[in-house]
């Protein structure tokens, strides 16, 4: 039995009492616009009030935080008892270079580093492989062996600092992840000893960023819920996923598809892992989310807590947990990358502490915030530390960590959350229908509504419906960029050279049997990083694991759509 959280008679007499009100005052005033919604389509009133919420019962809708449904906050005190961690995405040329940036980040104040690669790395190639020359070191590391990993965290204390893997490919991620941790063996830090998380999500290599070459969405998933499995037995404070809804909303998705599409994967690696004879509670607890902050502040606020609530919901009745951790929604955020002008790119400043003003009024873990060049170039160290500088004044001067979950309540905020929940549900149920999220991406079906989000999103800028200040308006004509690009340092001889080192001096017998045991543990259907994380100690490279991959499971073309 539930209980309305406000009195039947008051709320009908305000509902009644609002609409005269509407009435009387729009006789005689005009809107600037005729039509109000948010950036994902719900339509906004003018006025909300406790009839927008008669049916909301207080403790099962929203409750305390740190308890069921945790719409309020996954930690009873929030950011009383622990901020959010600082984590700035970092990473270029060579990792000799982008391990002088972590030790720069992290002298200042960042509390954990968030890696990121090359496309080479991300896509499974060697520096050295021609195919990929133009864009070695370029929007992140280049990461070809075990020895790249052992430089970029030289002199970083990794039993101390979590790391974040942005190796959201898991063709990609089974490598790198088994070189980071088979360095930190080497190393002599034990894997229960790590901290951290590898984003390891098969829905950016299948429907996101989708490249020549990419593995069948099947394979990729199955490595995908290797890397969990491998955390699970041998790295339990290691977060082995983070469901990337951010780059789903990069590629043009709307804030409902973006929790969805993660929700969705969740499950489905949830009941894998469950087929491979682990129990919910095994895992559940360390599997994570990576969203967007994007430009509808409220918008932005209430998908957060939408999501926390559904995601509760649904695995409390899909897989009855008893660890009440494993009904937590936890996770990252990322200012939006796609919401960076190339114009006037100081306005950037303003929009990321915006964006991460919502993310932490929206309870996130950890934050990371764009620095405002990177429309334009890989962030320099002055926009990387006014970055970072944006979350310490947003912690420290701002009093919002004060108070847990300051906006609940809001009529506006638990009306839209309420909303956002609903459409979430909606599409989850349609992915159901279709069978889950992996036949979803076979069909092509997942393509096709990014595809279409993305179009409607650009047809309401290009219109001017959807103001963008310095690019459909307020815009300076014969502008003059007030800002340094960075320059990137040369990437290509250095790892070149490098690779060449590695191939010269390592047991090439070693290679090989590495390399058979890998396929062979393809056919056999073994987790493969178990494989992996011996393998790579022999210089086995991320490109040669990678063709062997291909070789054994082939490649697949996304269906037209």
């Amino acid at each position: 039995m539930t209980t309305a959280l406000f009195n039947n008679d008051e709320v009908e007499k305000i509902g009644k009492a609002g609409t005269a009100w509407r009435d009387e005052v729009y006789s005689c005033h005009k809107e600037l616009k005729k039509k109000y919604e948010t950036l994902s389509g719900f339509e906004v009133k003018p006025l909300y009030t406790p009839k927008d919420l008669q049916n909301l019962d207080y403790i099962r809708d929203l409750g305390f935080p740190g308890e069921a449904p945790y719409v309020r906050g996954v930690h009873p005190t929030m950011y009383r008892g622990r901020t959010w961690t600082h984590r700035q995405l970092a990473g270029f040329g060579p990792p000799e270079e982008t391990n002088k940036r972590y030790k720069f980040l992290l002298h200042q104040g960042a509390t954990g580093i968030n890696g990121v690669f090359d496309y080479p790395t991300l896509r499974g190639y060697d520096s050295d492989d021609p195919d990929v020359y133009a864009d070695v070191g370029r929007g992140g590391v280049s990461i070809d062996s075990i020895e790249d990993m052992r430089i970029l965290f030289e002199g970083i204390p990794i039993d101390e600092v979590s790391v974040s893997l942005v190796t959201c490919q898991p063709i990609c991620n089974i490598s790198v992840q088994s070189m980071y941790f088979a360095n930190a063996q080497n190393r002599g830090v034990p894997l229960n000893k790590l901290a951290g998380t590898s984003q390891n999500d098969f829905l950016m290599e299948t429907a996101i960023t989708i490249a020549p070459g990419v593995t069948p969405p099947r394979v990729s998933f199955r490595l995908s819920c290797d890397a969990i499995e491998f955390c699970t037995k041998y790295a339990p404070r290691w977060n082995p996923i983070s469901f990337s809804g951010y780059n789903y909303r990069e590629a043009g998705c709307t804030a409902p598809q973006e929790v969805a599409f993660m929700i969705a994967n969740a499950v489905a690696c949830s009941e894998e892992l469950i087929r491979r004879g682990y129990y919910i509670d095994t895992f559940a607890p360390r599997l994570s989310f990576f969203l967007s902050a994007h430009n509808d502040f409220f918008e932005e606020i209430a998908k957060y807590r939408a999501a926390r609530r559904i995601y509760c919901k649904i695995m409390k009745e899909r897989f009855a947990p008893k660890d009440p951790r494993s009904l937590m929604f936890r996770f990252h955020v990322q200012t939006a990358g796609v919401a960076l002008t190339a114009q006037q790119p100081l306005n950037n400043i303003a929009r990321a502490s915006y964006h991460a003003l919502a993310a932490v009024l929206g309870g996130a873990q950890s934050v990371h915030v764009d620095a405002y060049d990177e429309a334009l170039c890989v962030p320099t160290e002055l926009s990387s530390l006014t970055a970072l500088r944006t979350q310490q004044i947003l912690q420290s001067e701002t009093g919002v960590t004060n108070v847990v979950d300051p906006l609940g309540g809001s009529y506006f905020l638990e009306s839209l959350t309420n909303q956002m929940e609903e459409s979430i549900g909606s599409i989850l149920a349609e992915i159901d229908s279709m069978g889950g999220i992996v036949k979803t991406v076979e069909k092509g079906w997942i393509h096709g509504e990014i595809s279409s989000a993305a179009y409607q999103y650009q047809t309401r800028v290009e219109s001017v419906e959807m103001p963008i200040v310095g690019v459909n308006c307020f815009q300076i004509e014969n502008e003059k960029l007030p800002i340094e690009l960075f320059s990137l340092p040369e990437t290509l001889k250095i790892q070149e050279a490098k690779l060449e080192r590695i191939k010269r001096k390592r047991d090439s017998a070693q290679v090989q049997k590495a390399l058979d045991a890998v396929s062979r543990g393809c056919e056999e259907g073994r987790n493969l990083m178990e494989l992996l994380v011996e393998g790579v100690k022999v210089y086995v490279t991320e490109g040669e694991v990678s063709q062997a991959l291909r070789k054994v499971y082939g490649v697949w073309n996304p269906p037209l759509f």
